[in-house]
């Protein structure tokens, strides 16, 4: 909204020229939603403790400490995260860009979901929310819709391709079936970070690991100089998001503040959807998928954890894990709290690194 309303008085007023560059935008997107997140973040949370006298459900079959450390804590502090992510974006981006609003589209649907199913464990006191078939064919609708979306917007012929990592211009048309392509990276990464919400602190510093990574991305993929540098596929208007990265980055921080151990206020599924859907939506408009699995390594091995689990259990009647997804068998195996979450920040860090070094390994 600033950049459409003051950019065109720079011709009279000098200042207001920091508003064409994305990286000033960037910045004031993040420092807007960390401050946003200060100030919103204890009274929203007293209001949340107001309507949740006993917090969160925990399972019953879960890590025993979490029954006693984390009773009363309460959830849906995604709602802080949205609030002061969408608040930011939309103060500080190109509101005539499309890539902008498909993406606070995917955003604040998943996280609709997300706060239904919350909403749901509140009042029914118990863990399970939503039926997992409604909950996904809701992820699905918003997925495909948004993906709908990133096609109408992106220029043939890349709208429908599918780049490939480490290789020069090699991209692979995936014609219709990148719709259905489109919705599984959207729907696999919000409910990658969901599995991984499970200890304070632990999913959102990867959330901004990974929003940071794709700040980057957007703001080379969509400038037209980088992209032919470092030769990768340039999407007009892309850098816009590099804004909605930095908001997203400051709103994680501001709410780490509230979630550090021992957590004030839980994420839930209105925080966890909703982000996993922004930076699926995100790799899908960057033509980045394949690069996400990467920087959202972490995510990935949670999810596959608890694949490997569900399998084995069904075929052979044996766990592989002491109990998944992957955080809890190490608390199983006694792990603290604070080892895994760093240990597993540190993993995120390296499996990040490794996805930003696509882009010059090509």
């Amino acid at each position: 909204m600033l950049y459409n309303l003051l950019f065109p008085l720079s011709d009279e007023f000098g200042l207001f020229n920091l508003f064409r560059y994305l990286t000033f935008r960037s910045s004031g997107a993040a420092v807007t939603a960390l401050v946003i997140s200060f100030l919103l973040g204890p009274s929203l949370i007293r209001w949340l403790k107001s309507r949740q006298p006993h917090g969160q459900p925990i399972r019953s079959d879960g890590p025993e400490s979490h029954l006693l450390t984390k009773k009363g804590t309460p959830t849906m502090g995604g709602s802080l995260i949205l609030i002061a992510l969408a608040t930011s974006t939309l103060l500080w981006a190109d509101l005539s860009n499309g890539y902008v609003w498909v993406v606070l589209f995917v955003t604040l649907g998943f996280g609709m979901i997300g706060f239904g199913d919350d909403y749901l464990k509140l009042t029914r006191r118990n863990h399970r929310g939503l039926p997992g078939r409604f909950k996904l064919l809701a992820q699905f609708a918003i997925g495909l819709a948004g993906t709908l979306w990133i096609i109408q917007l992106t220029r043939d012929p890349l709208s429908t391709q599918l780049a490939v990592p480490f290789f020069k211009n090699m991209l692979i048309d995936l014609g219709w079936m990148f719709l259905p392509f489109g919705v599984l990276v959207m729907t696999g990464a919000s409910n990658a970070v969901n599995l991984t919400d499970g200890l304070d602190g632990l999913a959102i510093v990867p959330v901004m690991i990974a929003a940071g990574c794709f700040a980057l991305i957007t703001y080379l993929v969509g400038n037209s100089i980088f992209a032919n540098y470092l030769q990768i596929n340039h999407v007009p208007g892309s850098g816009e998001l590099a804004v909605f990265c930095g908001a997203m980055v400051g709103a994680s921080l501001g709410f780490l503040w509230f979630n550090a151990p021992p957590a004030m206020v839980f994420m839930g599924d209105t925080g966890s959807l909703s982000a996993g859907g922004a930076l699926g939506a995100m790799s899908v408009i960057t033509k980045h998928e394949i690069v996400l699995i990467m920087i959202g390594g972490l995510f990935v091995l949670e999810t596959v954890s608890v694949i490997v689990q569900v399998v084995s259990f069904r075929l052979t009647g044996k766990r592989v894990f002491r109990m998944a997804p992957l955080h809890h068998h190490f608390e199983k195996k006694g792990w603290a709290e604070p080892t895994i979450v760093i240990r597993f920040w540190i993993i995120a860090s390296i499996l990040a690194l490794a996805g930003l070094s696509t882009l010059k390994l090509r």
